[in-house]
């Protein structure tokens, strides 16, 4: 292994260390920063899995040693993950943006209604009796 792999791999971890930050994060915008520096952190993972650069995919004419060559697999990927990050990105500004117009800000409010669910099973949870078939509540009891 040498020094620009070893380089690549750090810079694979920050960028995926980062971006896992930034999802966990409520503004859309860092959402959206964080999907981005995913995808360039997927990238360069394929790019180092291909090997070490400068190789030739192909020798012509001469007998294929699998140390001499690269496998153009991963930049064959890379390609691929560049495209779909591409369409993701465009669709998460497409997203933020309508959001903003709708509501004047870019956070993601917590939702009411997963609350009211997570707090019916909870309840049943505590109480043996509850019959979850009917979406944790008991029977007689108005969900």
């Amino acid at each position: 292994m040498n020094q620009i792999d070893v380089t690549m791999s750090l810079m694979v971890g920050g960028l995926f260390a980062v971006g896992f930050y930034l999802m966990l994060q409520r503004s859309l915008m860092r959402i959206l920063l964080g999907f981005i520096l995913m995808g360039h952190g997927t990238n360069l993972l394929l790019l180092v899995a291909g090997g070490s650069p400068g190789r030739p995919p192909v020798l012509e004419g001469q007998t294929t040693d699998p140390p001499r060559i690269a496998d153009p697999l991963p930049q064959a990927m890379a390609l691929t993950a560049i495209v779909i990050t591409f369409g993701l990105t465009a669709f998460l500004v497409a997203l933020a943006y309508r959001s903003w117009r709708l509501s004047g800000h870019d956070e993601v409010r917590d939702d009411v209604e997963d609350r009211r669910i997570g707090t019916v099973w909870e309840r049943a949870e505590a109480d043996p009796v509850t019959d979850r078939t009917t979406g944790g509540a008991a029977p007689g009891e108005d969900r």
